[in-house]
C-alpha cells in the first residue's frame, strides 16, 4: 500500500467513494450503485492514467476540503465547480498537483450538482462484491465521508497520458432535454405522448435513488387505473410512474425491483445528464424511437 493519502477536513452535503459499480449482481438482488455521472467519473480517471475500475470521490453540491498526505495529482470533472489549492484557483478537466500538506477546497458548483475528484492511483479500500462504490439505499460499500477520515491512495499502475485538458462542456444551467426510449408498460397510460410534451421540474426530494419530477400528472388508461403489477426488475434510467402520476427517473442507487409501471427508459448518456440536474431545474423528455 502506498503511503500517499488524503485527509478529509470537510465533506459538504454528501461525499462518497464511487467507481463503476457492482456489475453482474442484479439477479441476486444487489444493486449496481457506482458514479451517478459515469462519463464524468471515467473522464477524470482517463486524464490521470488510472485503471477503468479506479475509484474517485463523488461530491454533491461542493463543500469538500481535503489535505494531501504525500504529493498527489488530481483532476476535477462533472459539475462546474470553483476549486482552490491553498487559495490558488484550479481548473476543471485538467490534471493539477496537490503537494504534501496542501489543502484542496471545492466551492459550490455554478452548473451541475456532482463533482468528481479523481486522484492518480485511485482511492484504495477493501472492495465489497468487487467494488468500492457506496450504495446509499442498501448501505453496501464505504460509508459517506466524514471529517477526520484518512483515505489511502492506490499505487500508480499505468503511464501518465500527458493530456493538458479535456475539451468537454460543463452541465447546462437552463432547460435540459433527455432522450428516452419506450418502456415495457407504455400501454398502461392514456396519453403516453404527454411524457414528452409536458414541461417537468426537478424536485428537492431527488437523490441518488431517483430524480422526482413535478408537472401535470400522467394518467393511466381507465381500465388500468386501479390495477397492480407484480414486482419487476428495474434498471438504471428506468422512468417509473407511481399512483401520483409524477415520474421518477431512477439513478444508480435505484431499487432492484419495483411494482409501478415503467413508461420509458433514459438513454445511457441521458442518465449522466440527469445526474447533474439540480432542484428547481426544468427538464424536457424527448422520445427517441
Amino acid at each position: 500500500m502506498s503511503a500517499r493519502a488524503v485527509e478529509v477536513l470537510a465533506t459538504g452535503p454528501l461525499a462518497l467513494v464511487q467507481d463503476r459499480g457492482r456489475v453482474g449482481h442484479l439477479a441476486v438482488g444487489v444493486g449496481r450503485a457506482g458514479a451517478a455521472d459515469a462519463g464524468a467519473h471515467l473522464l477524470g480517471g482517463r486524464l490521470l492514467g488510472n485503471a477503468p475500475d479506479a475509484a474517485s470521490l463523488e461530491v454533491t453540491f461542493g463543500g469538500l476540503r481535503l489535505r494531501a498526505k504525500g504529493d498527489l495529482l488530481v483532476c476535477l470533472t462533472g459539475a462546474t465547480t470553483p476549486a482552490t489549492v491553498d487559495g490558488r484557483p484550479m481548473p476543471m478537466a485538467s490534471p493539477f498537483e496537490v503537494r504534501d500538506g496542501q489543502e484542496l477546497a471545492l466551492g459550490t458548483p455554478t452548473a451541475g450538482l456532482r463533482t468528481y475528484v479523481s486522484i492518480r492511483g485511485g482511492i484504495a479500500a477493501t472492495p465489497v462484491l468487487g467494488s468500492l462504490a457506496t450504495d446509499t439505499m442498501s448501505g453496501l460499500g464505504p460509508p459517506p465521508l466524514a471529517p477526520g477520515q484518512v483515505l489511502p491512495v492506490g499505487r500508480v499502475t499505468a503511464r501518465f497520458p500527458h493530456v493538458d485538458v479535456a475539451g468537454v462542456h460543463g452541465p447546462a444551467t437552463g432547460t435540459v432535454t433527455l432522450d428516452v426510449l419506450p418502456g415495457p408498460r407504455l400501454d398502461w397510460f392514456a396519453a403516453p405522448e404527454r411524457l414528452a410534451s409536458t414541461p417537468w421540474q426537478v424536485t428537492s426530494r431527488s437523490d441518488r435513488v431517483g430524480i422526482r419530477l413535478e408537472g401535470e400528472p400522467l394518467e393511466r388508461r381507465p381500465e388500468l387505473r386501479d390495477a397492480e403489477l407484480p414486482s419487476e426488475g428495474m434498471v438504471r434510467g428506468a422512468i417509473q410512474v407511481p399512483p401520483s402520476g409524477l415520474p421518477v427517473l431512477f439513478l444508480d442507487d435505484h431499487p432492484v425491483t419495483g411494482g409501478y409501471p415503467v413508461i420509458s427508459v433514459l438513454r445511457a448518456a441521458a442518465v449522466d445528464l440527469a445526474a447533474q440536474l439540480v432542484p428547481g431545474q426544468d427538464v424536457r423528455l424527448r422520445w427517441d424511437h
